[in-house]
């Protein structure tokens, strides 16, 4: 089989490029003919050394454009892409080829609608977001702090400013937005991937009747520690952008209502002024991931309060493999792999005295040693891990390409 992979980015800039670039090399080696299709280099090393043949367009994204106006223009209509990407396609067997979209929106816009639209090849969409129905991606109303439950282009979206920097910005969301839904990106969907069942709920209204979806979730990068040590339970930590979406205020205000130490492992716009408020908290900055790992693993719980609705929060995902339990916002996606008062807690989204008392409901020793094992014991039973991930990816690239109906069951556990 030959699979044509599309992306932003050829490299590793965040979770949607890892699992493209990850899902790549791991098909390659499985045997396959891989093409990475992206506007952004440069290549990550991997593709190549795993006999991926990586076409990258040298073009930039936002952080890395010299001219914003020049970029404003790709962003809105990338013309280079859609050439580029018939040629690959033209070169391609739709009898024995398939189409892998994990991103358009960072850099290559929505121009490859048309060529996506036009061809025979089947076509499979990975929805890592949400910019397919909604303008700013994440149906989020960043000046309010809250999800946005407007309809997507309606007079009420358009006339509300939810971006995270000024109206501007979101009127030229809502034209690119009514460039994609001219473009035919819409209607070249066939099959669909969502990494969590809110992402479908939330998606479908605004997706073609005739998409089938699939649940597939992304592969998680942790090897198994084994349960917990005996060792003393470290604070509660949160990790990730500390940012308004993120919920890192609400998390910062719950400890100091509980008497417990927050520690922050990341950065963002919001740190700053998070660390002039709360002064007690710990912002340690970035740390690798092996790093992140390590302070995962000896914490007591993982906090995620995220006041969005998320796709898969893989650091959720890491930190139950790790046998850490976890905290996490009754709103967003990363609930579905809590089970509450087993393996972490839920708490009301942007509720620092829930939060605060699920803090001091796991500050006890044998409440948080028995959510740990029970983290460990239910991530494992059926983990993430990138075969599995693979074996799910083929099972419905053979279904797309009309090698069996439907997904089977064991592929389909086996995603999950």
């Amino acid at each position: 089989m030959k699979i044509v992979i599309i992306a932003d980015h050829a490299h590793i800039n965040g979770g949607q490029a890892k699992v493209a670039i990850e899902s790549a090399k791991g098909l390659a080696a499985r045997g396959h003919e891989v093409v990475y299709f992206a506007a952004v280099g440069p290549a990550d090393a991997g593709l190549t050394a795993a006999g991926v043949k990586t076409i990258v367009l040298g073009q930039p994204d936002l952080m890395s454009a010299n001219s914003l106006m020049r970029f404003g223009a790709q962003w809105l209509w990338n013309v280079e892409a859609p050439r580029r990407l018939g040629e690959v396609l033209g070169a391609c067997d739709p009898a024995r080829t398939i189409i892998h979209v994990h991103g358009w929106a960072k850099a290559l816009s929505p121009s490859i609608g048309p060529v996506l639209k036009r061809t025979a090849i089947p076509r499979i969409f990975t929805m890592h977001e949400y910019f397919l129905a909604c303008p700013n991606g994440g149906f989020y109303d960043f000046p309010v702090a809250q999800p946005c439950h407007r309809r997507p282009m309606s007079v009420a979206c358009i006339a509300h400013n939810c971006d995270s920097r000024n109206y501007m910005r979101k009127l030229m969301r809502v034209a690119r937005h009514a460039l994609l839904l001219q473009s035919g990106l819409l209607e070249s969907l066939g099959d669909v991937i969502t990494i969590s069942r809110l992402q479908r709920e939330v998606l479908q209204p605004y997706l073609p009747p005739k998409v089938r979806y699939h649940e597939i979730g992304n592969p998680i990068d942790v090897a198994p520690l084994g349960p917990k040590p005996p060792a003393p339970l470290g604070d509660f930590v949160f990790v990730g952008r500390i940012s308004a979406e993120k919920g890192a205020k609400i998390f910062a205000e719950a400890a100091r209502r509980a008497g417990k130490k927050a520690i922050f492992v990341g950065d963002g716009p919001a740190a700053a002024e998070l660390q002039s408020a709360y002064p007690e908290a710990v912002i340690l900055g970035w740390k690798s991931p092996d790093d992140v790992k390590t302070l995962m693993r000896a914490a007591r719980a993982l906090v995620f309060p995220s006041v969005w609705y998320e796709g898969q929060p893989l650091t959720v995902l890491e930190s139950l493999a790790l046998g850490t339990p976890v905290i996490v916002s009754d709103v967003c996606a990363g609930r579905e792999a809590v089970k509450d008062g087993v393996n972490g807690r839920w708490f009301k989204s942007a509720d620092a005295d829930s939060l605060a008392a699920a803090l001091v409901e796991l500050s006890d020793e044998g409440v948080a040693r028995t959510m740990a094992q029970a983290a460990y014991e239910l991530y494992w039973a059926a983990p993430l891990t990138l075969d599995r991930h693979l074996d799910a990816l083929l099972a419905l690239y053979n279904a797309a390409a009309g090698g069996k109906d439907k997904l089977t069951a064991e592929a389909f556990d086996a995603s999950r």
